[in-house]
């Protein structure tokens, strides 16, 4: 069996941080990723979505955390298609993903910012999460075809949010072999499934090397509420359990699986993970 990792989208989310789970002496940054890390192997950083990641924290977040500890660093919002606030873009670009000299400046930027992870062995992958208007065709292959260009060597993950990727067997295989093709690992996701929006619980392995899960929670506000709201589920030993087996199938395909759980209200999070943790250790 390969290895398994559970763990959670962010340790730094508001909601987490005032639940009451980081320990009083434990609340500064420092202190928070120590003690994240002294439970989980691996976490997803979220923060690199809003804004591009910088080469320090990388470095400070290889210090703080024990060997063997690794980072999913989730792709920058103008790199997938995103709408990108000009605020956060580098030295007064515009948020233009169809200029090529912005489009370069910014893949320069976040390379360099994720590098010390890379160079440290702890980048678990890096999460390219598209947009629910990214779909099936060519436009979207030749986007992915450019994403593979440009982040040769790297262990890329892939998650689709148009349910039309996974929609039927037919529909999965071609799918599936697109991003076999890339080297891309096939994000699979557990979501409500009663919404126009629903992706099917499928876990399909494009590589060898790596397969990850992602639990959004079973909110029927899904694409439409606040964060909060989108998010809002308390995953019970019940659900969680449907889906032990699987992942202990899953594990037995590839090298390092990583489950991840975005349920991020309160400590929800970090709870869900710990059943599912106690769940696979049976």
């Amino acid at each position: 069996m390969g290895e398994l990792l559970i763990g959670t989208c962010s340790w730094t989310d508001r909601a987490l941080v005032g639940s009451g789970w980081y320990p009083a002496g434990r609340r500064d940054a420092e202190g928070r990723l120590r003690y994240y890390a002294g439970r989980f192997p691996v976490v997803e950083v979220d923060a690199s979505y809003y804004a591009l990641p910088g080469e320090r924290n990388s470095r400070l977040w290889v210090e703080r955390t024990p060997d063997g500890f690794v980072f999913d660093v989730k792709a920058f919002s103008l790199l997938t298609g995103h709408p990108t606030r000009a605020a956060v873009m580098p030295d007064g670009l515009p948020p233009d993903a169809g200029d090529p000299a912005v489009l370069d400046a910014v893949w320069a930027r976040f390379t360099a910012g994720i590098e010390p992870l890379r160079a440290a062995g702890r980048l678990g992958a890096v999460l390219f999460q598209f947009p629910p208007w990214f779909v099936p065709g060519a436009r979207a292959e030749a986007f992915l075809r450019e994403c593979a260009r440009r982040t040769a060597g790297w262990p890329v993950a892939v998650e689709f949010r148009h349910p039309r990727w996974w929609a039927d067997e037919e529909r999965t295989e071609t799918t599936r072999d697109l991003l076999s093709r890339h080297g891309f690992t096939a994000v699979a996701v557990d979501m409500a499934q009663t919404l126009a929006s629903s992706l099917r619980p499928v876990t399909p392995v494009t590589t060898p090397r790596l397969s990850v899960v992602r639990f959004h929670g079973r909110s029927a506000a899904w694409g439409t509420g606040s964060k909060e709201d989108r998010f809002r589920h308390d995953y019970s030993a019940a659900e969680l359990a449907q889906w032990a087996p699987r992942l202990r199938a899953l594990a037995e395909r590839v090298d390092q699986l990583h489950v991840l759980f975005n349920n991020c209200c309160g400590d929800a999070a970090v709870r869900a993970a710990e059943t599912m943790s106690g769940l696979l250790a049976r």
